[in-house]
Parts: structure tokens; C-alpha cells; sequence
């Protein structure tokens, strides 16, 4: 008797419509999360002429997220570890959809960086509750696609931002950008009102009957209780005055202050199995934000102040960024599939070092430094669409959500030093040529961690049974704790 096999189907067909809705749903969140961090830049100007900013203030409006981001993305991964990721990306839209609206409705700098805190912890939560969502609910063999294709929505948003700038700001004022941005959060809102829960969730959690909570190691005696609840608002502080006018002349120690006390948190939620797992994951992830937000942050003011370019040339460059991020994020997923997420990082960060130094060499030819721009982004930037299924592996489903918000929140602070470093090696040498140093150095670093799979074999040091990749493997073979 003669067997037939039946047809492969399309990738795309493997991905149910709840699954594909589910994904648009968390992918818009990532459009709000590109489209604020490129909103706050293009309005600083306008917002520091209406309330008469000091540069330092109007830059403290743009770091304001950070202080809390940490926090926002323990807690509210938590939250969905615990009750759902549904229930904690509706949370997150809900915090972000609140900042957003008192930026429109601020009056001063005092109010307006309340709103911008309000918006670190939605930001935060938004990451870990979509991405852990969305893998969850995606076939296995196809999660790097997930991964990749929903942190292009960044990438979305900051172009979007930029286009609904020229067309809103010139006539209406800044306000109608944060006004405007409150449509696609209630799209959002109405769209997962009715979704599903993530598949692998409910069948590792929910239908266990089993109430996770990553906090548990941070209060299991009322004075570690204490002294963690100490250590909450110590970090708070200290991040509060690294990033505002408050702690001029007290950065050093206050940065050693909030390494300490992070690196605690770290080691208390990872247990005597895990701390070893967190502390390098925050490592490879602060190094992550160091070599790709140097760019991000200071590519305008290279453009303007070193090249001469015009405000529309600028703007022309950036389309060029944001396209090359987009489809570097599209790649990095079939990649990833295709040959492991890991493999995939590694290598397109090596090949995107061949683009670092010639970006900041081409100065009188914007065709050309757009192009390269493009590829140095795609390869570079870009692989970050991976970042939710490379963290993701590594964690079980029961703790997966407050594990990834809280090492990838608190690696984002890279972020935020990036553009100091930057700006400081700056004093030394010319900003392209400080740029083109930082991005190259830490991308070699993180082309290390990641190549040689640093986080997880230094998590065997500690758990020898632990998985390789929990994602990859099959819910009935995951290890219960």
C-alpha cells in the first residue's frame, strides 16, 4: 500500500488567525513603545520653550523612563507569570495609556516627568507581557519569527512618529502628539479585551493550578522583607538622582549605589541555581543597549552638528535607520529559526562590524551614508528583534515573564549610559569617531557573551540539570521546580 505525505504548508498558514490576532495586539504595544521614544526627542525643543527647561531638564524628561523601568518590568512580569499574560499586557497598555495622557495635559517640567515615569513602568511591562505572550502562543519552531517580527513595530513607530511630526506640530502644537498617540492605545485596548491566553502558559500554569510568584525569595522572612523594601526605594533614589539635576556632582557613587543594590535583586530572584544566570543576563543585555542606543540617541546631533545637515536631510537619514532596523528585525527571525537564535545573534552582530567605521567615514554623500546606515542598523539594531527569544530560553514558563522584565529593564540602563559615554569620549576625539569606537567595542563584547552562550553555561555551574532552551522544548519535558 502506497503512502502519500501530505503537503508542508506555508509558514504563515502554520500561524492560526487567533494567533496572528493575538500578535497584532501585542505588535501594536511595540509601535507606542518606537513611537514615544522618537515623540519625546522631536517635541524636547517646544516642551523646553513653553516651560523655560534648562538642557540638563529637558534631557532628564528623556532618561525619566529608566527610574522606573526596572521596577515596572519586575512587577508586572510578575503579574503575568502569576495571573495570566493577557491580564498583564492590558495592565501595561493601561500605565502606558496613562502617561501618555497626562504628557498631553502637563503644565510644568515637575508634571510632565510624573508622566514620563508612569510611562517607564508601562514600557517596561510591555515588553516582558507581549514578547512572553506571543512566543507562548506561536508555534515552537517558529517563536524567532514572533520575536523578530513584533520588535520591528519599534522600528514602525519611530518612523510614524517622525512623519506625524511634520504633518501635527508645525500647526496643532506638541500636545497633539501625545493626544494623537492615545488612538492606537485604545486599538490596542479593544483588541485584547478578547484574546486568548497564551497557550503554554495555561498549559504549564494555569491548568497545573499552579500560583507562581517570583517575588517569593525577596519576603520569605519579615526582615528580609524590610530590608528589601529599603533596597526598592534606595535604587528608586538613586536612580531618580543620577538621571535628574539632583545628583550633579554624585553620579559615580550613586551609579556603584544602584549596580549594588540591582545586582542584590538579581541574586535573590535567581536563588542558589539561578543568580548566576541573572547577574550575566543583565551583563549581556546592559552591553546590548551600550553598543546599539549610541546611534539612537546621538545620530541626529552627529548629523547636524559634524555633517551639516539640514533638518530634512536628518530626517531623510533616519528613514533610512528605521527601514533598516524593520527589515534587519524581519531577518533576524527567519534566521533564527533557521539556524538557532542564538547562532543567528552571534553572527549577524560579526558581520555588521563591517558597516561600523565606513557609516562614520562617508560625509558629503547622504545616498550613500543612508545605505550603509541601512545595512549597519539592519545587522546590527535589527538582531535586537531577537532578544525576547534568546532572554525567553533561558527562563521556564512559570517565571519567565518577571524574569525577563526585570534582566532586560535592568540591561536597558545601557541604554541610558550610552549616550553619556558617548558624549564624554566625545571630549577626546570627534562624536563620529567616539561613536563608531563604542558601538564597535561593545558589539565585539556582546558578539562574546552571546556566541560562547556565556548566561547559560554559567548557569550550569549552578543548576547542572538546567535546560538549554526552554522554548525549544517540549512543555511535558520542561523541568518542574
Amino acid at each position: 500500500m502506497q503512502t502519500t505525505t501530505p503537503p508542508t504548508l506555508p509558514w504563515y498558514r502554520e500561524v492560526s488567525p487567533t494567533q496572528w490576532k493575538s500578535f497584532l495586539a501585542a505588535w501594536i504595544g511595540y509601535v507606542l513603545d518606537g513611537f514615544d521614544f522618537v515623540l519625546i526627542t522631536l517635541v524636547l525643543t517646544e516642551i523646553s520653550d513653553d516651560f523655560g527647561l534648562s538642557t540638563v531638564q529637558a534631557a532628564s524628561l528623556i532618561s525619566g523612563a529608566f527610574i522606573t523601568r526596572w521596577l515596572g518590568g519586575a512587577v508586572l512580569g510578575a503579574i503575568g507569570d502569576r495571573f495570566g499574560r493577557k491580564l498583564s499586557m492590558i495592565l501595561s497598555i493601561l500605565l502606558y495609556s496613562l502617561g501618555t495622557f497626562a504628557c498631553g495635559f502637563a503644565w510644568n517640567y515637575h508634571s510632565l516627568f510624573a508622566a514620563r515615569l508612569a510611562i517607564g513602568v508601562g514600557m517596561a511591562g510591555e515588553y516582558s507581557a507581549s514578547s512572553t505572550y506571543v512566543m507562548e502562543s506561536w508555534p515552537a519552531k517558529l517563536r524567532s519569527r514572533a520575536s523578530g517580527f513584533l520588535i520591528s513595530g519599534f522600528s514602525v513607530g519611530s518612523v510614524l512618529a517622525a512623519q506625524v511630526y511634520n504633518w501635527v506640530v508645525p500647526s496643532l502644537g506638541w500636545r497633539w502628539m501625545f493626544y494623537l498617540g492615545l488612538i492606537p492605545i485604545a486599538i490596542a485596548l479593544w483588541m485584547r479585551r478578547a484574546l486568548p491566553e497564551a497557550e503554554e502558559w495555561t498549559e504549564s500554569v494555569a491548568d497545573k493550578g499552579a500560583k507562581p510568584n517570583p517575588f517569593r525569595p525577596l519576603f520569605v522572612t519579615r526582615a528580609r522583607a524590610t530590608v528589601n523594601t529599603m533596597l526598592v526605594v534606595l535604587a528608586t533614589v538613586s536612580l531618580f538622582m543620577i538621571f535628574t539635576p539632583a545628583g550633579t556632582g554624585m553620579v559615580p557613587v550613586l551609579s556603584v549605589v544602584a549596580g549594588l543594590t540591582l545586582a542584590a535583586f538579581a541574586v535573590q530572584l535567581g536563588g542558589k541555581r539561578s543568580w548566576l544566570l541573572y547577574l550575566s543576563m543583565i551583563v549581556t543585555l546592559f552591553f546590548a543597549f551600550l553598543y546599539s542606543w549610541p546611534i539612537q540617541a546621538l545620530l541626529p546631533t552627529y548629523l547636524k552638528t559634524e555633517l551639516g545637515y539640514t533638518p530634512d536631510q536628518v530626517t531623510d537619514v533616519l528613514y533610512f535607520a528605521g527601514f533598516g532596523t524593520m527589515v534587519g528585525c524581519w531577518t533576524a527571525g527567519f534566521l533564527g529559526d533557521r539556524i538557532g537564535a542564538k547562532k543567528a545573534y552571534a553572527l549577524t552582530l560579526l558581520a555588521s562590524l563591517a558597516f561600523v567605521y565606513p557609516v562614520f567615514a562617508v560625509h558629503n554623500n547622504l545616498l550613500l551614508l543612508g545605505v550603509l546606515l541601512f545595512l549597519l542598523q539592519a545587522t546590527s539594531f535589527g538582531i535586537s528583534g531577537l532578544l525576547p527569544r534568546y532572554i525567553g530560553g533561558h527562563f521556564p514558563t512559570r517565571s519567565r515573564g518577571a524574569a525577563l522584565g526585570f534582566t532586560y529593564n535592568v540591561g536597558a540602563l545601557g541604554g541610558a549610559v550610552a549616550p553619556v559615554l558617548g558624549a564624554h569620549l566625545a571630549s577626546g576625539m570627534d562624536l563620529g569617531r567616539a561613536l563608531a569606537v563604542l558601538t564597535f567595542a561593545g558589539t565585539v563584547i556582546v558578539v562574546l557573551l552571546v556566541g560562547f552562550d556565556v548566561p547559560a553555561r554559567l548557569n550550569r555551574l549552578t543548576d547542572p540539570d538546567a535546560e538549554w532552551d526552554h522554548l525549544a522544548v517540549p512543555l511535558e519535558t520542561e523541568r518542574v521546580a
